[in-house]
């Protein structure tokens, strides 16, 4: 079994973030137990879990520590099985309408047929529809005594307010690097293994605070170390972190020269080597802040996963504005069609402004006829000692062979091409967070009956191999080619 699900927890204090802990201890312990939850938060951080918890500690024959669930007696047991009929769990997104819910109004009015409290665990459920989320208020308003429904979400925006404020909001915070080592500690305890500290840290700042993809790294540096100690090395050899400092280096430096060619070079050999350019972009905009704070004299505390560029020849202002760019990009990275396609528009756009420009300005914005660059401009450039140039800056134009970077595999645009666009867009449409993993993959075959698709991450197959996921991958396909196709993932051979 997986370490995510092998050790998942199955009781209150098990739980890692101890915010979570102490608000279930307090609302639980208390005479009256709400008939709604919600709980929010990011992907991985334990919601399903923790609601299962809580439906535990309400049907538990022999309660331990106060409220603590024994997890030996018959409904807890058939809960962690997931065979208890009077705890249904619900997927959001495949029963989104309101004959669904419909359905599940007339069902809370039986009473439970073991348990003490029939609980209604309902994931992902933002992706109901208006129409749904209406027949569900009168529910939530006044329902049975024997009932208890736990809403989680990962975009709570989407939850109606008339419902939010029916319920109990627990809110589930990213994790912090603390909180992950120490998660990782007891997966290596219970395994006995051996792993350094650094190693643990450095798979926490690569689980991007999330505690279900750090234990699934985990497991791949694990299988990898083959039961030898797992040392920060290793760690840095297999996803390539050593490379990935040196390559945010280069990249600042190409970025300083508003070198095009230079950055989409290395944005192209991250993309070959199969880099997550989110950890990038996020070690990019991490140095670029240190940056900062040491040109504006603020003291920071190193941290050896982040470079210190104490020599940038960027300005403050200068600094600040990639910052932002960086950041907008990073945030449309889940909708993008290329993973590295925003990275590369900011390359482009940063490296296309003037030199000597006022970056304070949006780079983004439109340019008005009068401030068109002409065929020279005559401002100063930067010598390599920092001091400035007479020299006029050479014409603006973006050269042919930066565009023909650009525009690599676009030109070869083909039906799978196609194909896979409509994909991601459909699948969006059900669960934005499997869109999110899918544009991580690309199409290795398709004959209108098997689509085979490729990643090179194992947890990405794995979250793409479950049943659930199939089955929204399946129907999203089925809408688009109006026929039955069969999907198949696969790793790709490094």
């Amino acid at each position: 079994m997986v370490f995510y699900r092998k050790y998942r927890p199955q009781k209150i204090e098990e739980l890692d973030s101890k915010e979570v802990r102490e608000k279930l201890y307090n609302v639980l312990e208390s005479s009256s137990v709400p008939h709604a939850f919600l709980f929010t938060g990011s992907k991985g951080l334990g919601k399903t879990s923790t609601a299962r918890i809580v439906a535990k500690v309400l049907n538990c024959e022999k309660k331990t520590k106060g409220i603590e669930p024994c997890n030996k007696c018959e409904q807890c047991v058939s809960i962690t099985n997931g065979t208890n009929m009077d705890i249904l769990e619900i997927d959001g997104a495949s029963n989104r309408g309101i004959d669904e819910i419909r359905d599940l109004r007339e069902k809370v009015k039986l009473s439970p047929m073991s348990a003490t409290r029939k609980v209604y665990i309902i994931d992902e459920v933002h992706m109901l529809t208006t129409e749904a989320f209406n027949a569900l208020l009168k529910t939530l308003e006044e329902p049975p005594s024997h009932v208890v429904f736990i809403l989680c979400t990962t975009e709570p925006h989407k939850v109606p307010g008339t419902i939010i404020s029916r319920c109990l909001r627990i809110q589930f915070k990213r994790a912090t690097e603390e909180e992950l080592v120490r998660s990782f500690g007891k997966i290596i305890k219970k395994e006995n293994l051996e792993a350094e500290e650094d190693a643990l840290r450095l798979i926490a700042n690569l689980s991007d605070g999330s505690f279900r993809d750090g234990a699934k790294i985990l497991e791949e540096i694990v299988t990898l170390a083959k039961n030898k100690k797992i040392t920060k090395e290793l760690v840095e050899k297999n996803y390539s972190i050593a490379s990935t400092q040196y390559q945010i280096a280069q990249m600042i430096k190409s970025l300083e020269e508003k070198d095009t060619k230079g950055g989409l070079g290395i944005v192209a050999k991250l993309a070959s080597e199969g880099v997550e350019m989110g950890y990038f972009m996020q070690g990019l905009i991490e140095t670029l802040h240190n940056s900062l704070l040491f040109k504006a004299g603020v003291e920071f505390s190193e941290d050896n996963s982040v470079l210190v560029m104490d020599n940038s020849k960027l300005e403050i202002g200068e600094i600040k504005r990639l910052i932002e760019l960086l950041a907008k990009a990073k945030s449309e990275l889940k909708y993008a069609v290329l993973p590295q396609l925003p990275l590369e528009l900011v390359i482009v756009e940063w490296c296309s402004v003037a030199v000597g420009a006022d970056h304070t300005s949006s780079v983004r914005g439109p340019v008005a006829p009068s401030s068109r660059p002409t065929s020279s401009v005559a401002s100063p450039l930067r010598s390599l000692d920092g001091t400035p140039s007479s020299r006029a800056t050479p014409r603006l134009d973006i050269k042919k062979e930066t565009i023909n970077i650009v525009q690599q595999g676009i030109s070869n645009y083909s039906e799978h091409d196609a194909l896979w666009t409509a994909l991601v867009d459909k699948v969006k449409t059900y669960n934005h967070s499997i869109a999110g993993v899918l544009r991580g993959c690309s199409i290795k075959s398709y004959d209108g009956k098997k689509l085979l698709l490729q990643t090179n991450f194992k947890f990405h197959k794995d979250k793409l191999s479950e049943v659930k996921t199939e089955e929204v991958l399946e129907n999203a396909l089925r809408g688009i080619t109006k026929k039955n196709v069969k999907i198949e993932i696969e790793l790709k051979n490094r």
